[in-house]
């Protein structure tokens, strides 16, 4: 690709990345908003009285603006960083479409990203965690990301090597196996954290980290989406409907 068309991809990236951030915001707000308010609510009840401390931004605030705010900026940046790695990864992976290769990427990157470390650190509500402890808890799930991205790009690239002698069905198994297979000890022997209070709502921190799950979903795959069709009209664009009349009014009329 030249800058030029890395540069226009990169545009579409960021739009289609404000796009995913406007559906992940509405999720956000409808599905995860009621129970953080519900999880604050048991941390002010069990605090002591002196441990109140001093709002310096409204929770009405932090509910909002504030959401729409970190939602619509981190869908913003992820989308040029997706945008960047669909330039490199176009052609590379497979026979596939531009929208094919997008929807893709964003699949395989969610749950590269994110499901893996989640089904080993899933999020919590506030009130869940030992504030001495949040260094700790945040240093083991980058490592456990960082891991399953490096893992999974091995992965494509042994699938890659494969296919040739397994085709590419046998090829994609092997591939995922491998990546079990490596990712299991880490799973294993990585330090279990388990900071959730002996009478915290089990269904309010189940239904916070289905909430949470789902405003991924939403995000990577509304991204693959609003991404895929704006690189495909870019990269294979339709020819208009006069330009098409005049090349089959052109073209010889065999017996």
């Amino acid at each position: 690709m030249n800058s030029a068309t890395v540069r226009n991809l990169l545009v579409r990236g960021m739009l289609a990345g404000l796009g995913a951030g406007v559906l992940a915001l509405i999720a956000a707000y409808f599905l995860g908003e009621p129970n953080v308010d519900r999880a604050i609510g048991f941390e002010e009840a069990h605090a002591p009285a002196h441990d109140h401390e001093v709002e310096i931004v409204s929770r009405s605030l932090q509910s909002t603006a504030g959401l729409a705010t970190g939602v619509l900026i981190y869908g913003i940046a992820f989308g040029g960083i997706a945008a960047l790695a669909y330039c490199v990864a176009l052609g590379r992976v497979g026979r596939f479409s531009p929208r094919a290769t997008a929807l893709l990427l964003s699949g395989c990157a969610l749950f590269a990203v994110y499901v893996v470390p989640f089904l080993k650190y899933p999020a919590n509500p506030p009130a869940v965690g030992n504030g001495d402890t949040i260094g700790k808890r945040t240093t083991l799930y980058f490592l456990m990301m960082v891991l399953s991205v490096l893992l999974a790009i091995a992965a494509t690239i042994l699938g890659k090597r494969l296919a040739p002698k397994l085709g590419t069905w046998y090829a994609t198994v092997a591939a995922v196996a491998a990546f079990a297979v490596v990712i299991g000890p880490a799973f294993a022997f990585l330090p279990v954290i388990n900071e959730v209070p002996a009478d915290f709502p089990a269904t309010v921190l189940w239904r916070f980290r289905l909430s949470a799950l789902a405003m991924q979903v939403i995000l990577w795959g509304g991204f693959g989406l609003l991404f895929g069709e704006l690189a495909e009209r870019m990269l294979n664009p339709k020819p208009a409907k006069g330009e098409e009349s005049r090349a089959m009014a052109a073209a010889p009329n065999w017996p």
